[in-house]
């Protein structure tokens, strides 16, 4: 298979903290990959090192075969690497088609001057309106983002950052703090995610991981400690032990 994002021997150190050792990852193509560990275990360092939020203290990372190890953030989003955040990152007084609109037209070069273009360039309107549907947001397109319920925040979330059409993307929790009530639809919308978009998931919940997930690797202090199908990490003592609450009974 077709590795599309890849780090070799990626590490950070934060004066004596080595929040992540030597880590040699790959991601493959279309994959749909849980990224676990306990907390501390550095799975957010890890992914700020794959976008350029931080710089790595050395080794060096691949999209799609390039490497981007010194390449600023904005230029891995155009290149398609693409995140959500563990905590909203929203355009709080825009409304929700206006969100999206933008990012659509920053992803067509017009992020300037984005209200100008956002209603008059071919095809915006009908992308705004498809994201909407597909996300379950058409009923709140007209609301402003920091009003939205929780849910529905996290489902815009995920909207605005399949409009930068990714090639991967890399999803930091997407479930946090999602009423139960809500979760579901969440979830769902999460398992119909576009098949040509290679994903990598950071979750606490098994749940989601075990269904989404086809490929887990376990991060345990900062080094990748176990890596396999869903079924070998789930019947590995060692993973058992450190992270699913220990051996058998």
């Amino acid at each position: 298979m077709t590795t599309v994002l890849e780090t070799r021997n990626l590490r950070k150190d934060f004066g004596a903290l080595k929040a992540t050792q030597d880590v040699s990852f790959r991601l493959e193509a279309g994959a749909r990959h849980a990224l676990i560990g306990p907390n501390g275990a550095g799975k957010t360092t890890f992914i700020n090192l794959l976008t350029g939020v931080l710089k790595p203290t050395s080794g060096e990372i691949f999209l799609n075969g390039d490497d981007i190890t010194s390449v600023r953030r904005d230029r891995r989003v155009a290149r398609g690497l693409v995140r959500t955040f563990q905590i909203n990152q929203l355009f709080g007084k825009l409304n929700v088609a206006e969100s999206i609109g933008l990012v659509i037209s920053e992803r067509r070069g017009h992020g300037r001057d984005w209200w100008r273009f956002a209603g008059k360039l071919p095809g915006i309107a009908d992308e705004i309106a498809q994201l909407a549907t597909d996300f379950g947001l058409d009923s709140v397109l007209d609301q402003p983002c920091a009003g939205l319920p929780y849910g529905k925040q996290r489902l815009l979330e995920i909207a605005l950052a399949i409009a930068a059409k990714p090639k991967v993307l890399l999803m930091d929790e997407p479930a946090a703090g999602v009423p139960e009530a809500d979760r579901h639809e969440v979830l769902d919308r999460i398992s119909a995610l576009p098949s040509d978009v290679s994903i990598l998931l950071i979750e606490h919940d098994m749940d989601l991981v075990f269904n989404f997930a086809s490929r887990i690797s376990v991060l345990v202090g900062g080094a990748l400690f176990a890596e396999g199908t869903t079924a070998e990490i789930a019947n590995d003592p060692r993973v058992r032990e450190v992270y699913l609450g220990g051996g058998d009974e």
